[in-house]
């Protein structure tokens, strides 16, 4: 009996370690900038969003004036620019929970 407790007990120590993993979120590098005035997206304003494997999605957890003047030369408004940021796609929107934008490449 006491066997079969503490197999149940590694068995589901097991398990939570395994679901822990598949919900690991990863940094990654993507395009960030105006929803609607850069990636064509439809919206009612100008709203952040991010461009991942070519597909776009409009960002929950920070906001596009968090990040700047958007209409000024180098806003989210005017230029696509890179970010780091880790979070996840949840019904067709990415909840970030972390977002630095990346300074502008030197042309």
């Amino acid at each position: 009996m006491k066997n079969l407790f503490l197999s149940g007990l590694l068995f589901a120590a097991l398990s939570l370690s395994a679901q822990e993993k598949k919900t690991a979120q990863k940094t990654q590098i993507v395009e960030a900038s105006c929803g609607e005035c850069q990636f064509g997206l439809k919206g009612k304003g100008c709203d952040l969003a991010v461009r991942i494997d070519g597909k776009a999605y409009f960002v929950d957890g920070t906001s596009i004036d968090e990040h700047g003047d958007a209409h000024g030369a180098d806003g989210f408004c005017e230029a696509v620019r890179k970010a780091e940021v880790t979070g996840k796609i949840v019904n067709n929107r990415y909840k970030v929970s972390y977002f630095k934008l990346l300074p502008e490449e030197q042309k």
